[in-house]
This record gives C-alpha cells, structure tokens and sequence, in this order.
C-alpha cells in the first residue's frame, strides 16, 4: 500500500478540499482509500468518511502517545491500498510554538510518510519558490512528495508557477488547481457545516474528482509513493473484557462529534453501542447499562430537542434510576436543566444536571486539556489522568450546589486551569473536554466495567 500526507501552509490554504478531493478521485478510480486526520477536529473526518465509504480516524502527537498514533494507522491502513492523511492547520504549527508537538510535520514523521503541500497561490508568481524553498529546507527530516498551488486564476498563471518552481528542486511542482469558489464547504461557529447537516454528495464528490485530476498529475503522484508496510492489528473483542454491555450513543445532527477510537475501543472493551437520536427517536432504547452523549450543535436544534418531551423524560428518568452516563460538551448541555441558544431564547433539557448553559457571541474556551480525576467516576477512579480538547461558545451559567463542579483537575498550554472542570452527580460524568479513550487506554475499559458492575449489582 501507500501513503501520503496532505499538508497546508498555514489554515485556510484548501488542504481539507485537496483532500476531500484526492480521496474522491482514487476512490474513484478503484482504489480502497484510508483517511486519517491529525489533530482533535471532529468534523473533517465526516467528510473524509463521505469520500471514502469508510470512517476516519483522528491521529495526534499530543494527545497520544508515538506507539499509540502508528498502532491507529496500521490497524485501519493495513485493509486500504492508499493511507490519506488530512493535516492541521499549517504543516510545522501545533501545541507548541518552538517545538513540532501536535503538529502535522510530526505526524509525517513518526507515520514515515511523505508530504504533500497545498499553498494558495492566489496572485503568487516567483515567490512561490521562495516560500517552497523555505518549507523544504526547514525540517531536513522530511520527505516531499511535491506541492500543489490552489486557487491558480488561470491555465497561464498554472504554467508560470510551474516555470517558477524549477527554482525550487526541493519540491516537485505537481500542478496548479484552478479557483471554484462554488467547492467551498460552507463554514458556522465550530468550523465546517458537519457531513450531517450537508456533506458532499456524489455529484459534488465527483466535481472535486474532476478538479483535481484537471489539476494535478494524479498518475505521476501516485508512481512517486512510496510502498509502506502496514502490518494488520486486531481490533477484536479482547476475550477478558467479560459479558457485554449495552451502551447507548447518541449519534445524530445534534451530537455528532465522536472519535472513531473511543467507540472502537468500547467494542473492544465488551460494549453493544446501540445508536439513537434524541432528536428523531420518541424515546431511548431499551435494556441500556450505560449511556455516552457526544458533542455537536445542541444550540441549533434546541427547539426540536425540546420539542421531543418523551425523549427529555425517558432520559430524566433513566438518570434519576441511576443509569450510568458520559456526556461531552454538547451532550452535557443537552442533560443540564435549560440551554439558552444564540438568539436568547431558553429551551429546556433534560435536566439530569442541576445546571443551565448560554451560548455567547465570542469562543469561550479552545485548547489542549490534560485532567486527573479528582475522584472515582464511570471512566475510571480518582487519580486517572486522560488528554483531549475544548472547542466552545457557550458556558455554564447556572448551577445548583449539589452538583459537584470540581471532577477534573485541569491543564492548558500554560499551565493549571482555574475554575470548574468537570461535573459529576452519582451516576454522571459530564464536561467540556472531549477525552481521546486513547490517551489513557483503561478509559474505554473502565466505562464499560463500571456498567457492567451497576448492571449486576441491580440484578442481584
């Protein structure tokens, strides 16, 4: 098989639609494609997972470990012929400012693959090889597959930059895209309108086909990749886990924001994820040991979640009766007592959270968390420690006493985070912070045993 990873020079320079495109186009073409993407983004590997028929799988060098991001790309690799790699943000940008953590160039690096470069060449001529002499020069440990100039105004201006770039033989020119101001994924308050709400259909996967193949030598790109051996690891169910759990997942518009590895890693751990949506389903499934509600846009569909009164009762109810429950973000909005969306109207929740939310005009909080447990809860017992990131508008902006607001002992980039993080009831684990189940391996484990254990301390 190969692998290539797909590389900006800095946000907003057309790596996600090169991408999406690329994936397009050698699927098209017969070939199993892979996609990874590096860095905590949710709604990237939705698409991603459009253009291949198969899911997406989230690689970072911050959130986890060296063995654990090339355990991840062997174990979905391995059953493709072609491996893409979706950068962030710029290639050498990450955690750190001086140090390549968290960064794509890390990525390329730690997975042994080459780098593809998308720049926006928009109005560029002879400096396009300067900035490409630059970005070759400045990590000797990478290997290039070429660039790619995007938004390129004309087939003349295609042909300059190719004469152009015969001054920069660290980086193969392999063509220029032309501008289609009509292939820009529409953009809201947490990035991209999610494959949910509106991913690209066929007829729009094949037009961004057609555009990088009128653009790039996909032929010469693909002879230039290099073989890369990608061992099969099992993902099977380990024998040890014990009896299985049913878990239910709120997956739907609303909460749509997973890390494919956390659900992979419940399966593995004994949990039967049983999808619904509290936006369409009049009521949760039945027979739950437990209950994960992922993040997403409750603040959109607020009056239809509220809407749903049998939907908010059977949850309340299953709270109060004492069901085990993670909810991140937006799931944790969803089971607090009241949400006022953007427009200042309140709507209410399930209220399983002594706690009411507020989106606000401005982003609240986005970073890199590391947290400890400061007490036992569903996903493990005091002292755990787990990574993930924070991506938020809203706020919690009111909350009863009797809810315990200080679970998590919290760290950004500088250092300990003042202020609650982390809220518990009994039963409940609920936060801003989407934790990566691969930062911490006994994560998923721990979920699924917690569940398991209430489930037959009931039964007895």
């Amino acid at each position: 098989m190969k692998g290539l990873v797909i590389a900006g020079t800095q946000s907003g320079s057309g790596k996600t639609t090169l991408s999406l495109a690329l994936m397009a186009a050698y699927a098209r073409r017969g070939l199993k494609v892979q996609a990874f993407k590096v860095g905590p983004d949710f709604i990237d590997p939705g698409h991603h997972a459009l253009a291949t028929g198969r899911p997406s799988h989230n690689v970072d060098g911050w959130m986890l470990g060296a063995e654990e991001n090339r355990a991840i790309f062997q174990r979905h690799a391995a059953r493709a012929d072609l491996a893409l790699v979706e950068g962030v943000m710029g290639l050498y940008d990450g955690f750190d400012p001086i140090k390549e953590t968290g960064s794509t160039a890390e990525m390329a690096k730690l997975l042994g693959l080459p780098v593809l470069l998308a720049v926006d060449a928009k109005a560029m001529a002879r400096s396009l090889a300067a900035l490409a002499e630059g970005f070759a020069g400045f990590d000797q440990g990478l290997v290039w597959a070429g660039l790619a100039a995007n938004r390129v105004g004309s087939p003349s201006h295609a042909a300059l930059l190719a004469q152009v770039m015969s001054q920069a033989p660290g980086l193969p020119f392999l063509g220029g895209l032309p501008r289609k101001e009509d292939l820009a994924m529409p953009e809201r308050h947490l990035g991209l309108v999610t494959a949910e709400d509106g991913g690209f259909g066929p007829e729009a996967l094949d037009r961004l086909a057609d555009w990088v193949e009128g653009g790039l030598d996909l032929d010469a790109l693909w002879d230039g990749l290099p073989e890369i051996k990608a061992a099969p690891i099992s993902d099977e169910q380990d024998g040890a886990a014990g009896s299985k759990v049913r878990l239910g997942v709120a997956r739907d518009q609303a909460f749509c924001f997973y890390y494919e590895e956390n659900l992979s890693r419940l399966r593995q751990a004994g949990a039967e994820l049983v999808f619904f949506s509290p936006l369409n389903d009049r009521e949760p499934p039945s027979g739950l040991d437990g209950m994960y509600l992922g993040g997403g846009y409750p603040e959109l569909y607020a009056g239809k979640l509220a809407a749903n009164q049998s939907m908010r009762a059977g949850l309340a109810s299953l709270a109060q009766a004492g069901l085990p429950m993670y909810a991140e973000c937006g799931g944790m909005m969803y089971l607090g007592q009241e949400l006022t969306d953007g427009q200042g109207r309140s709507w209410p929740m399930v209220g399983a959270l002594a706690m009411q939310t507020r989106m606000l005009p401005r982003l609240r909080s986005l970073g890199y968390r590391e947290v400890r447990f400061k007490r036992a809860t569903p996903l493990g017992p005091a002292g755990t420690r787990a990574r993930g990131h924070e991506f938020h508008y809203s706020e919690v902006s009111a909350m009863d006493s009797s809810l315990d607001s200080g679970v998590y002992q919290a760290w950004g980039r500088a250092g300990e985070l003042d202020g609650p993080h982390g809220y518990g009831a009994e039963n409940i684990l609920a936060s801003y912070t989407h934790l990566h189940f691969g930062s911490n391996p006994g994560l998923a484990a721990n979920l699924a045993a917690y569940c398991r254990d209430r489930k037959g301390s009931e039964n007895d």
